[in-house]
């Protein structure tokens, strides 16, 4: 290990970030060096432009992708490196197009659950639709944030670092009940995977669901992504106010949460059409005339 890797681990673990973000850092890092066979200490801005045009251009990588590679980087020279640079200059982020996300109905949920064979994994994505969990959020759940006084579920450091609370509908706490008493699971994890005291891979959960889509035939995609964004617009079609549903989602700003009013069906269809307001019927269109032939 390098003596800049090591300074660069450190000045991670002493800001607090999360593993997964201090592992990625490191990757793209490495990624950068080796596509230079350098040491990042002696490649410039040049350099560094030169492997963003090569990450767009050539390995033709989407802008959230290469989002990763220059807060990585921003972080090694800003941070690690000391260099008091103009970043947004030198290390521009690209501008990433804003999407909408595709939403299931209640009854596509309904059918795409009934296609999970598996109980463990069914038991999995269901909590993801009825508390709008992430999925490391899910797998990473433990039988002791189960309350079933206050019926509520703890999330333990989700994204962010952050704990919170979300509600345990009656029919979850059924389902993680049944789940429980049939699978009987050992040691610390409500969902525990294959290796010995850690919980299920988030990968596994994401294979069973693409398995399941495939059986399903939904049309539209499915991730368990998909679940959460689900629960967020039902919740809001069905009246639920939106400083409320970034506290269950664990949202940090009330306007990451409002994009789903782009979304709900009560929103974007609150006004009328002006084609309802124009006399009926509507005239009809003349039929084209017969083309002469010379």
């Amino acid at each position: 290990m390098t003596s800049l890797r090591l300074r660069m681990m450190e000045d991670m673990q002493v800001r607090n970030l999360s593993q997964h973000t201090q592992d990625s850092y490191l990757l793209q890092v490495s990624q950068f060096a080796r596509h230079f066979a350098k040491s990042p200490a002696l490649l410039g801005p040049e350099d560094i432009h030169a492997y963003q045009v090569y990450l767009t251009n050539e390995k033709k990588l989407a802008p959230r992708s290469v989002q990763v590679t220059v807060a990585a980087l921003r972080f090694l020279y800003r941070v690690t490196l000391g260099l008091d640079w103009d970043f947004d200059r030198i290390i521009p982020c690209p501008k990433a197009p804003k999407t909408l996300a595709v939403i299931l109905s209640p009854e596509e949920v309904l059918h795409f659950l009934g296609c999970i064979e598996s109980f463990k994994h069914q038991a999995i994505l269901t909590t993801c639709y009825a508390a709008g969990l992430r999925i490391s959020e899910a797998t990473r759940l433990k039988p002791e944030a189960i309350d079933r006084q206050r019926m509520v579920l703890r999330v333990e450091q989700g994204k962010g670092q952050k704990d919170r609370y979300v509600m345990l509908s009656a029919r979850l706490l059924e389902v993680l009940t049944d789940y429980w008493r049939a699978v009987r699971p050992a040691g610390a994890w409500m969902f525990p995977g294959a290796v010995a005291g850690e919980p299920i891979s988030t990968s596994a959960v994401d294979a069973t669901c693409r398995q399941a889509h495939r059986m399903s035939k939904l049309s539209k995609p499915v991730t368990p992504h998909s679940l959460r964004h689900a629960f967020a617009v039902h919740l809001l079609e069905a009246g639920t106010d939106l400083r409320t549903i970034q506290l269950l989602l664990g949202h940090r700003s009330l306007s990451t949460t409002a994009q789903y009013l782009r979304i709900a069906t009560n929103k974007v269809c609150a006004a009328t059409s002006p084609l309802e307001l124009l006399p009926r019927p509507i005239p009809k269109a003349s039929s084209p005339s017969t083309p002469e032939h010379f």
